[in-house]
């Protein structure tokens, strides 16, 4: 049986080696940092599988592959279905009708509101997307990790060794020595404590420069993320940033103003220019990569991706055939 070596233990690289293993394959993994941490890039993400959102500013493979989202990660880890709720100040209502046009899969809601989510003051008009989910990325990426375990998939602490044969490299950022092309978009997010406010959905406060999501983590956490910054800076979070994601927290329930504040997070996002993952075979090598802002809800479509032109040969979408 044929070795397969996935290169990165992120979220790309753990689905990509799950569902090898589930196809029969015989895997094992590489990732010098270790079992997934604060190190990754995976471990900062919001965890929203929203595909009708995102679809407002995305492709339309956004949109149509990250509905598969829903059953795969649903047989992996804990998956909520509560759907996504958009909100917008009255001065800002522009931008939620500007939001309706661009997307799809949503009912206007008004005093409904304040049904869905107590704990927002102020609303009067807003979207909700009822099919949309969220999971916490932090356990979703252990249970992939202790699934593959459980399957006797070896994880190697160190660099794989050069002239790899069948190697899958998910290194994010790091194989951009090979795919010259990618880069990074810089985000910033805030993990706050605030057991005063109670949310049991992501919601989405749109505001014309920098729209925000929280994401309810359990216990009064939220995650809090916003900013797409086109920088390769990974080292801190800027001021500006963390004034507006903390003043736009306040603005859905001033009690967040005595939130406490847990963790800092900043990470680099990899990207291709149109910002949709790419599946390219170089070489021995096959590189999966470019999941963007949508390293949740696109890693499983990329994850069959490979699998199937690893095992199959068969070329999916997502395979770049100018550069494959």
């Amino acid at each position: 049986m044929t070795l397969w070596s996935v290169l990165g233990a992120g979220v790309a690289g753990l689905a990509v080696a799950t569902e090898l293993v589930a196809r029969g394959a015989q895997v094992q993994v590489f990732d010098p940092s270790g079992a997934p941490g604060p190190h990754g890039c995976s471990w900062w993400a919001g965890g929203m599988l929203a595909p009708w959102c995102e679809f407002e500013n995305a492709e339309e493979p956004v949109l149509r592959l990250g509905q598969e989202a829903f059953g795969w990660w649903k047989e992996k880890t804990k998956l909520q279905r509560r759907g996504t709720l958009v909100v917008s100040s009255r001065r800002d209502l522009p931008d939620l009708r500007r939001f309706a046009r661009r997307t799809e899969g949503f009912r206007e809601v008004g005093t409904e509101i304040a049904d869905l989510e107590p704990g927002l003051h102020g609303f009067a008009k807003g979207l909700f997307f009822d099919a949309e989910a969220h999971l916490d990325p932090r356990n979703a990426l252990k249970d992939l990790y202790d699934g593959l375990l459980d399957k006797g998939v070896i994880f190697h602490k160190k660099l794989a060794p050069l002239q790899l044969k069948n190697a899958i490299d998910c290194r994010g950022l790091l194989a951009r020595d090979v795919l010259y092309d990618l880069r990074g978009v810089k985000g910033e997010m805030l993990v706050i404590r605030c057991p005063d406010v109670t949310l049991t959905r992501p919601v989405r406060l749109l505001h014309p420069r920098i729209p925000l999501y929280i994401v309810p983590r359990g216990d009064g956490v939220y995650m809090l993320g916003a900013t797409m910054i086109e920088s390769e800076d990974s080292s801190r979070i800027t001021a500006r940033s963390m004034l507006e994601l903390l003043s736009a927290a306040y603005a859905l329930n001033p009690a967040f103003g005595e939130a406490e504040v847990l963790e800092i997070g900043v990470d680099l996002r990899p990207a291709f220019p149109d910002n949709l993952p790419r599946i390219r075979r170089l070489g021995r090598t096959i590189y999966a990569n470019g999941l963007y802002r949508h390293g949740y809800l696109l890693a499983p479509a990329l994850a069959r991706g490979v699998a199937d032109l690893a095992l199959n040969n068969t070329h999916s979408e997502m395979v770049d055939e100018d550069r494959a």
